[in-house]
């Protein structure tokens, strides 16, 4: 997909941090946008932002109700006409470890970042696919790539997502449907202010430390992220790395699959 001007972008998390670049910049770009999000102050503060004049709606929606999510796609397609790309952002964080960890914030965390993808995907690409030209785009995360303590609820979600829209690409492949998948290294965004963080994966560590910690180590910012993304559905990329810490992880896991998890220990370990 070349060019996003007068195409309908649907975008679940849009009230911040990637969602909210992805609007701002689809706006800019004379896309319109049918934006979600379980804060709606946050989606009505990206909707003053846009600097576009095409046609914009904002829906609460908890991505983890999939009758919520079902009924999205008919208002959205009623509304619009049509709906040409599908950005499932929505995501939230957990640390945890796998003994301490409860199954009520497991099933939490599954429900939106796993299952929220899984609903906007099957709820959006019958229409997609009848399109001349679409595009679903689900974000996993470098953590749907390499796993680290702490984040085994976390790795799992994103590692279903990788799954899921890989084998979706490859059933889609001879229509007009593009499949990417997103995974994104440290983006500066509230994902671990808004989280369950139990624990950290370099210690005893309050709420607070984590996101000082996160902060530091997170040098993307969410416009950035958004322009990788938007760049690589242009390109057709099957897989969008963002930001040189996920390139770089992502190349340690390739070259050391059973080592890798001894070399990012030592290295939070200096980093902490």
């Amino acid at each position: 997909m070349k060019s996003f001007a007068n195409k309908v972008a649907v975008i679940t998390g849009a009230g911040s941090g990637i969602g909210r670049a992805l609007a701002q910049q689809l706006s800019a770009e004379g896309a319109q946008l049918a934006l979600s999000d379980v804060n709606i102050q946050g989606l009505e503060e990206t909707k003053a932002s846009l600097t576009g004049s095409g046609k914009v709606t904002i829906t609460r929606l908890d991505v983890a109700d999939r009758d919520a999510f079902e009924k999205h796609s008919q208002d959205v397609i009623n509304e619009f006409g049509q709906a040409d790309l599908l950005f499932n952002n929505a995501g939230v964080a957990l640390a945890q470890t796998v003994e301490d960890g409860s199954y009520e914030d497991f099933e939490w965390l599954m429900n939106i970042n796993f299952w929220g993808v899984v609903y906007g995907t099957k709820s959006f690409l019958p229409h997609m696919l009848t399109r001349p030209e679409a595009a679903i785009i689900n974000v996993s995360s470098i953590f749907g790539i390499i796993a680290l303590p702490t984040q085994s609820q976390y790795n799992a979600a994103k590692f279903a997502v990788r799954g899921f829209t890989e084998s979706l690409r490859q059933e889609v492949k001879d229509t007009n449907v593009y499949v990417g998948c997103v995974h994104p290294g440290g983006i500066k965004t509230n994902i671990v202010v808004n989280g369950r963080m139990h624990t950290s994966m370099v210690g005893e560590q309050t709420h607070a430390q984590q996101i000082e910690e996160f902060n530091k180590m997170a040098r993307t910012t969410p416009a950035k992220a958004a322009q990788t993304i938007l760049n690589g559905v242009r390109k057709n990329k099957r897989r969008i790395l963002i930001g040189q810490d996920a390139k770089f992880m992502d190349r340690i896991q390739r070259l050391f699959p059973e080592k890798y998890t001894s070399i990012f220990g030592t290295l939070l370990k200096l980093a902490s």
